[in-house]
């Protein structure tokens, strides 16, 4: 295993792209960060730059808009990362599925690592998949 891979398991620093989101999953992701739920005692911080970032947590459905502003982001992201689709929408667009302005779901755009569904995914969910897939990169040896 990489030093890189190895730094996923200790502290992962966690950049979050909104892609027209309606910001239920916004608000359970800021939920996750404060003393009640304490996502920091996992070594897991919210970023301000993705080029300093460790993980891609995306919530919302990918319209022709924020498709390619999501590669950007993607490009600049330094590899290997993790992408996260968070809430419903970005797993399977839920309800915006056939709209005109939809381009699919995020794993058509992005090569994606955990799917946390629900509308909006609870705190608890988060931290549950997050800690999943921590245990799967350290497996990965």
């Amino acid at each position: 295993m990489n030093i890189k891979k190895t730094a996923l398991t200790k502290s992962i620093w966690v950049f979050h792209i909104s892609a027209g989101s309606c910001n239920n999953c916004d608000i359970e992701i800021l939920d996750c960060l404060t003393p009640r739920f304490d996502l920091e005692r996992f070594g897991i911080q919210l970023i301000g730059s993705a080029r300093h970032a460790d993980a891609l947590l995306i919530t919302g459905a990918m319209n022709r808009k924020s498709v390619p502003r999501m590669k950007k982001v993607y490009e600049q992201v330094p590899k290997p990362c993790v992408v996260v689709a968070v809430g419903t929408c970005a797993c399977s667009q839920h309800m915006f599925r056939d709209s005109y302005n939809m381009i699919g779901p995020l794993d058509e755009i992005l090569p994606v690592d955990l799917y946390i569904p629900g509308c909006p995914p609870k705190p608890e969910a988060m931290i549950s998949g997050i800690v999943k897939l921590v245990t799967k990169i350290r497996k990965s040896k």
